[in-house]
């Protein structure tokens, strides 16, 4: 990912110094809806972004707003499908939710995932984040089964089309 603002929001590739206010972030926004904060399970990776997203192949985003980290998105591969990847760690804090931020980012995750040649993305949540699912749900994510996450109750998939397939030669 190359550095991209989204009105007056921040967004750029994680380094080494968002650790901390990633996982305030995160932690911050799961005990807003009664979630909690696990960093020996669902939550080792933010702690772990160097092996857990950067050496597997994937990105881990930090949203900036007036030079403060207030969000976070980020995807890696997987094997619970083909050329697949799960989205994780799409959090963004109540201060800056409702300006279409949420859409914007899923967005460019998914045009990254495409660019880089995956064909389908899962997406893990929990019900509680009501305008997680709705996001998810108005952008062509599908119901599934098979979660993996215990906190989570609900999975999504939704399989991405090929540049080729919309009838572009690519000459």
């Amino acid at each position: 990912m190359t550095n991209d603002y989204y009105r007056d929001f921040f967004i750029r590739p994680w380094e080494e110094r968002d650790r901390i206010p990633a996982a305030e972030v995160i932690r911050s926004v799961l005990s807003e809806y009664g979630l909690g904060w696990e960093p020996d399970g669902a939550d080792r990776d933010v702690l772990q972004v160097e092996e857990c997203y950067l050496a597997t192949g994937g990105e881990f985003w930090i949203i900036e707003y007036q030079n403060q980290v207030v969000g976070t998105g980020a995807y890696y591969p997987v094997t619970r499908g083909e050329k697949a990847v799960e989205i994780r760690k799409m959090y963004l804090l109540p201060s800056v939710r409702g300006v279409g931020l949420g859409k914007y980012l899923l967005q460019q995750l998914e045009d990254a995932i495409a660019r880089r040649g995956f064909e389908q993305i899962w997406i893990e949540t929990a019900s509680v984040l009501a305008e997680a699912v709705k996001l998810y749900e108005n952008n062509g994510y599908q119901p599934a089964t098979g979660v993996e996450t215990t906190r989570c109750d609900r999975v999504y998939v939704k399989q991405l089309t090929s540049i080729f397939d919309a009838g572009e030669n690519g000459c």
